[in-house]
């Protein structure tokens, strides 16, 4: 029996807190005039939703001044994993800034994982973004080169404010700087001499800004600024020593080639020259045996049997004299 009493005693202790609790967030609602019944506390507790959460946001949409928003809305936002409390914070300033934000659009965006309050604040305060990004450990400047082949590094500010219409399926902050990026050294490179720039910085921005780089993303470009541009190094000069180096050995390497055709033509030659010699020598071993041959065979003759040529006796002697005459 005492136990039986002991657990009454416990239930109606429980039920006067958890409904003390209740009508105290009834009474908070009642008096701010956001329209929530004490059973519709209990039945969202019963959902799975935060009693608490939700009246403080109809009591903020309350006092803000703004159309009440339904409370199946907030429930809905809610169970289904989105920040209620970001959601009606980022109606608010919308509203009171002259954002037109309803509230089916503010939550569709924070499902899609975007913080919409953020992006409200960035809308009203236009943020800074800093080209290239500065958490990028490849470079913290652009490099850009004229067409004098003079290197020039720019860095860049490119201040934006966010477009809520494409907030959602938008391009990031990556897409605006890897888009300005590119084009401030297309920009660079359209200039003859790297001096123009140096001289005019606004012929890069003038360029930049006429491009639309702001299409599709989550952000409009308000202006884009050189914060730094300095000289690098001369390209130009040191593309050409390369191709000269390169050239140098190409040439050398036609030259070697070249060379070694005229030894290998050299000792080729030599080698003819050595067979043509050894046929020669051929040729005048073969002659004494010709010699003797022909000896056998008759046809040649020693001198002393060769005849004595007789001389012929002239048949005018007596013209000898008037030959002599003439």
């Amino acid at each position: 029996m005492y136990v039986v009493w002991s657990l009454a005693i416990a239930t109606a202790i429980g039920l006067v807190l958890v409904g003390y609790w209740y009508f105290q967030l009834w009474i908070q609602a009642y008096s701010t005039g956001t329209g929530i019944r004490f059973l519709d506390l209990v039945f969202m507790s019963l959902r799975q939703v935060n009693p608490r959460a939700i009246v403080e946001c109809k009591i903020m949409v309350s006092q803000s001044g703004m159309p009440a928003i339904e409370t199946r809305l907030l429930e809905a936002q809610y169970l289904a994993g989105g920040d209620i409390r970001r959601v009606t914070l980022a109606v608010i300033a919308a509203d009171r800034a002259g954002i037109p934000l309803d509230w089916d659009t503010a939550a569709a965006i924070d499902l899609a994982g975007r913080d919409i309050l953020e992006a409200v604040k960035t809308s009203v305060d236009p943020k800074v973004i800093v080209c290239p990004d500065p958490k990028d450990a490849r470079s913290d400047v652009l490099f850009g080169i004229a067409r004098d082949g003079i290197q020039l590094k720019v860095c860049v500010l490119v201040t934006v404010r966010t477009n809520l219409a494409q907030l959602v399926g938008g391009a990031t902050e990556s897409t605006i700087i890897a888009r300005v990026g590119q084009s401030v050294i297309s920009a660079i490179g359209t200039c003859e001499h790297y001096h123009e720039a140096l001289r005019d910085p606004m012929l890069i921005t003038r360029k930049v800004l006429s491009e639309k780089l702001d299409a599709n993303t989550a952000f409009a470009i308000v202006s884009i600024d050189i914060a730094e541009i300095e000289v690098g190094q001369n390209i130009g000069a040191r593309l050409q020593i390369d191709q000269a180096d390169a050239d140098y050995r190409v040439a050398m390497a036609f030259a070697e080639q070249r060379r070694a055709m005229a030894i290998a033509r050299h000792q080729e030659m030599r080698a003819k020259c050595s067979q043509s010699q050894v046929r020669v020598v051929l040729a005048e071993a073969a002659i004494p045996k010709s010699m003797a041959e022909a000896f056998r065979a008759g046809g040649v003759q020693s001198d002393q049997k060769r005849p004595k040529p007789q001389k012929v006796r002239s048949p005018f002697p007596h013209l000898k004299h008037l030959a002599a005459l003439a």
